[in-house]
């Protein structure tokens, strides 16, 4: 049953907006929004609701996400999509479109002009103070020429509904702009979800504006340069908008890196890989201009490439945008814009802007102060986030506080008039409300002039009220719609360059911080796993004791158990030291500590962490089942940490479901990430984790020499923490004894569990590791690993039971297992020296031959 359309806009307007998408000013549902109703209505309220919370766990599920600073709900905040979109005519964006394509053309020119021959500062169109007070104007770029012929090569533009009806130019985003993959995730989301929202409206796809851009990116390359080595240049993990980055990377197939992944060698960019270095030809930056270059620029940045500029210069390399374009931010452009287009296109502004007032003339600043309370003041610099004034809010002191500061440095604020952004329907609750909103698109150069994309992303204000529209403030999104008489092709074909060759990527491309990041993701995660598997098995073990206590050996096993936690885990003091008596009388909390506190280094909690933190770096890498299963362990942990009190129950059903998540996490690795992509270093850091955990639970447990009925508690236990009992009752008949124990666990060849399988694993691994010596020599990790693997063949089984007389430990396993774990530290550090640092060339270590 089609619903009413008074039902689902009741009360639409408590208070009437100036200007509203929807609906007229007699409320009348305007011409462009009647098919888009008439589909909602078609849906009607209830499956609308249902619909949109398919879409919020869509986009939780696939991992779309905003950073937000400071956010007391964790980093990581879902991003937010309203089912309801923005729509725009095609009529009237046409003529959007050609603001925005003029726009960027005048803003190209500005930038050429500025870090050239200046003109529109000897020629008065321009004061000087509005550049040169700027932060956004770099010295060290000046006279840089390009190879391309326009600088500006992507442009994102603020809009929003004036006053009058039309579409007005709000600000101008020219350093690393946001948002364009959030609008395509949106867009691909909606289609998803609710396909038939779609009904006979025409909607254009943004396809062929993103062929463009991939195009653009592959255009830019220095000359001669017949596949060019195209990198995204991210901040990190801690960005706010870093979900984008991995996004774009994975979408466009390039290598997404940090500055620590690229170093400039010769005047020219290269990248660290496995093999060494490998040239840069093009960056698509996501870094701001000042942290780009510590050498020339902010000296203590840890975000860019020291030499970079230097590199460009030399047109080794170029950047998307160029480094100084942030000075195009500067809003005290917006009042000469006029004059500035008329300057070089002899025109008239397409877009209007919004009324500004440069207070470093003193007739404007006499304007602006004598009526402070009717603007909005902003800094002229992006610096400080939270120095926008609306100054009809603000006390008599705070006001006077402001106009001494503007008085002081004029140069450095602009007036804006308040205007009211339009309003657009949200869906909220099963009806429609009025939020406002602020459009954001794209222009990217193409030829001689720019290509726009047909829509962008829509951000809209947290609630009625709210003035600020912002996603750090809570706000939503929207998708964005052009909408055409002609019909659309709604297959979206995404075809990169054909021209370009087909490039297979190797092993020995994976960018040197990539195979870092896979590498302790493995360590971490085989910790992780390994520390959950044995706190299991205790919990699940003092549970037995606790209602089976009917043996002496059974307690005595217990507290073996308990300071082999310390022990393998290295949570000193623990169970252990001075601190042993104090946790014996209530071993659970302490192992609750050893569980759920992150601030204890070695705690699962803790070794989740730093797996977290590792494996959120290679997003650009996960598929979207691996970050079902990453969040499934986060909420998890979380939603055990909210619990009031533990028990050996409540642990013990915890680990259960992180284990098998955590299992499953590794499968889902194993299949998503090629070998060639770097999956043979997380291999190499899962193995040699699981390796020295290996070893340490033996330390812990057989060392010493127990009567038989502990024995065989504690072998029991042991084999329980590893998976094994089950194959040891089927590989050996016999009673448990340490023998079999040793044979199965430490020496076993075709065992995946054991130490032996698990040494040989890893060497078949760093075999396969690019050689960066000659052919014929080994690398100093393949030195390494023989020497750990003819350590343990060296020893035989006699020597390893043999028990000491004095102390009644088996010393000459200790010994081994000692000297192993200590070589396997060492091969750990080799594969870093060898393959993550490129701070110097990589050196012959030694001269020693491959055996024939």
């Amino acid at each position: 049953m089609k619903t009413d359309t008074k039902s689902i806009i009741k009360d639409y307007f408590k208070n009437k907006s100036k200007y509203d998408e929807l609906l007229t000013s007699k409320m009348d549902i305007k011409s462009d929004w009647k098919e888009l109703l008439d589909n909602l209505l078609k849906i009607g309220p209830e499956k609308l609701a249902s619909k949109q919370a398919d879409i919020d766990w869509l986009l939780a599920e696939n991992g779309v996400t905003y950073n937000v600073y400071n956010d007391p709900k964790g980093l990581n905040r879902p991003w937010n999509l309203n089912i309801v979109p923005f729509i725009i005519h095609q009529k009237e964006w046409d003529v959007v479109e050609k603001g925005i394509q003029q726009r960027s053309e005048i803003l190209n020119l500005i930038l050429k002009d500025l870090y050239g021959k200046r003109e529109l500062l000897k020629n008065g169109i321009i004061p000087p103070e509005v550049i040169y007070a700027h932060r956004g104007f770099l010295r060290s770029c000046d006279q840089i020429a390009y190879k391309t012929s326009k600088q500006l090569l992507i442009h994102a533009v603020d809009l929003a509904r004036g006053p009058d009806g039309r579409m007005w130019v709000v600000n101008d985003r020219t350093q690393a702009p946001s948002g364009m993959g959030y609008a395509l995730e949106n867009r691909f989301s909606i289609s998803k979800s609710i396909p038939e929202i779609f009904d006979d409206i025409n909607v254009k796809q943004p396809s062929s504006f993103f062929n463009d851009f991939n195009q653009l990116l592959l255009n830019v390359a220095p000359s001669n340069v017949e596949n060019p080595m195209v990198v995204i240049l991210t901040p990190g993990p801690l960005n706010e908008t870093y979900f984008e980055h991995s996004y774009l990377s994975s979408f466009l197939g390039y290598p997404l890196v940090k500055g620590n992944d690229l170093v400039v060698r010769k005047g020219k960019v290269w990248l660290k890989s496995l093999k060494g270095l490998k040239q840069v030809d093009v960056i698509l930056r996501r870094v701001d201009d000042v942290f780009m270059d510590p050498l020339e620029l902010r000296e203590d940045s840890y975000l860019g490439v020291a030499g970079l500029l230097e590199a460009v210069r030399l047109q080794n390399v170029a950047i998307v945008n160029p480094i100084g374009s942030g000075v195009l931010e500067n809003p005290a452009l917006i009042p000469f814009m006029e004059n500035i287009c008329k300057y070089f296109l002899n025109e008239e502004l397409i877009l209007p802007q919004i009324a500004s007032w440069w207070c470093g003339q003193e007739k404007e600043r006499k304007h602006v102060l004598s009526d402070l309370t009717s603007y909005v003041v902003k800094r002229i610099d992006r610096s400080n986030r939270e120095n926008i004034y609306f100054c009809e809010f603000l006390d008599k002191e705070e006001l006077k506080k402001l106009t001494d500061e503007i008085l002081e440095n004029p140069t450095n604020f602009v007036a804006q008039e308040k205007i009211s952004f339009s309003t657009a329907p949200n869906f909220i609750k099963e009806h429609l409300e009025p939020r406002k909103i602020l459009c954001r698109t794209f222009s990217i150069a193409k030829e001689d002039s720019y290509s726009v994309m047909p829509g962008g992303l829509v951000r809209v204000a947290a609630d009625r009220e709210e003035l600020f529209v912002s996603n750090q403030r809570g706000g939503t999104s929207k998708d964005f719609w052009i909408i055409s008489d002609d019909s659309q092709n709604y297959l979206q074909n995404y075809s990169w360059n054909k021209t370009i060759s087909n490039q297979t990527l190797s092993i020995n491309d994976v960018p040197s911080n990539t195979a870092e990041n896979l590498f302790w993701s493995g360590r971490y995660l085989g910790r992780t796993l390994f520390t959950a598997r044995y706190l299991r098995m205790v919990l699940n073990q003092m549970m037995h004791v606790q209602f089976h206590n009917d043996r002496k050996s059974e307690s005595e096993s217990l507290k073996i158990l308990f300071q082999s936690i310390t022990n393998i885990t290295s949570t000193f003091p623990g169970f252990t030291g001075e601190n042993e008596e104090e946790a014996l009388r209530n071993p659970l909390k302490e192992i609750t500590g050893v569980a759920l506190d992150s601030r204890k280094i070695g705690s699962f909690a803790q070794s989740l962490q730093s797996f977290t933190i590792s494996y959120y770096s290679l997003r650009n890498l996960w598929s979207k089942d691996m970050w079902r299963v990453f969040d499934a362990i986060q909420k998890q942990l979380k939603k055990v940490k909210e619990e009031e009190e533990y028990t050996m129950v409540s642990l013990s059903a915890f680990f259960d479901k992180m284990i098998t998540r955590l299992i499953a996490f590794m499968a889902l690795t194993e299949e998503s990430i090629l070998v060639r992509h770097g999956l043979l270093l997380y291999f190499l850091g899962l193995q040699i984790e699981q390796a020295s955990m290996t070893i340490e639970k033996f330390r812990s447990l057989i060392i010493v020499n127990y009567d038989e009925d502990l024995e065989y508690q504690i072998l029991e236990s042991l084999l329980n923490s590893h998976e094994s009992l089950n194959i040891y009752r089927h590989s050996y008949s016999s009673y448990l004894s340490i023998e079999n124990v040793i044979n199965l666990l430490l020496l076993d060849t075709e065992y995946s569990r054991s130490l032996m399988y698990q040494i040989q694993r890893i060497k078949k691994d760093i075999d396969r590791l690019p050689n960066t010596n000659s052919k014929t020599e080994l690398t100093q990790c393949q030195e390494n690993i023989e020497t750990v693997l003819l350590k343990i063949q060296s020893v035989p089984i006699e020597e390893m039971l043999e028990i000491d007389k004095n102390s009644n430990m088996r010393k000459k396993l200790d010994t081994l297992l000692s000297d192993l774990s200590d070589l396997l530290h060492t091969t750990s550090l080799s594969i870093s020296d060898t393959y993550f640092n490129h701070s110097q060339q990589q050196k012959q270590l030694m001269d020693r031959k491959i055996a024939n």
